[in-house]
C-alpha cells in the first residue's frame, strides 16, 4: 500500500529539525506524528528538554516550537506494509532542495533511526550538520539513547 506523509512542521524559529523515515499507520491515521503510545520519541524529548509531553498532541506541537525544533520525514511517500520501516519500499524522498532557502535558521538535522540514517549525505551536502540519532522506536529501547539524543538541546 502507498503510504503519504505528514505535513512538516517547520517555521522560520526552527533551528533543529528532527527527521523520521515515514510516519506509521497510527500517525497517518490520526495525523500526528509519533502517535503510537510504543514509541518512545515525546519521552525521550521530554527527558533532554525537561518538558513534560504527556499532553495533547497541539500543546505537543507548541513544545517543540518552544525549543525551536521542527519534525519532518525523509519520505514523502513510498510502499509499506505495516509501519516497519524494513518494509519500506520504492520511497520517495521530500524534496529538501529549498530548504535552508525557504528556512534559513536551521542549522542541525537530526535523522530518527537508521532508515532515515541512510540519507545523511543529502543533509551534509546541502551544508547542514547532520547527526543519525538512535531509533525512538519502542522496538529499539536501551539504555543509552539519551545521551545521543542530547544534541537536539545544543
Amino acid at each position: 500500500m502507498i503510504k503519504q506523509g505528514l505535513k512538516p512542521i517547520i517555521d522560520e524559529t526552527t533551528k533543529r529539525l528532527i527527521l523520521g523515515s515515514l510516519p506509521g499507520d497510527e500517525s497517518i491515521e490520526k495525523q500526528e506524528y509519533y502517535a503510537k503510545k510504543t514509541n518512545d520519541f515525546w519521552k525521550l524529548l521530554g527527558d533532554v528538554l525537561n518538558e513534560d509531553f504527556k499532553t495533547d498532541y497541539k500543546t505537543k506541537i507548541q513544545l517543540l516550537k518552544k525549543h525551536n525544533i521542527g519534525l519532518w520525514d525523509v519520505f514523502h511517500q513510498s510502499y509499506r506494509k505495516g509501519s516497519l520501516d524494513s518494509n519500506i519500499k520504492d520511497e520517495e524522498l521530500n524534496d529538501f532542495s529549498k530548504l535552508k532557502q525557504q528556512y534559513p535558521n536551521i542549522k542541525l538535522i537530526c535523522l530518527n533511526g537508521k532508515k532515515a540514517g541512510e540519507h545523511k549525505k543529502i543533509f551534509e551536502e546541502l551544508g547542514y550538520k547532520t547527526v543519525v540519532l538512535p531509533s525512538s522506536s519502542g522496538a529499539n529501547r536501551r539504555v543509552d539513547r539519551i545521551p545521543e539524543w542530547e544534541i537536539i538541546t545544543k
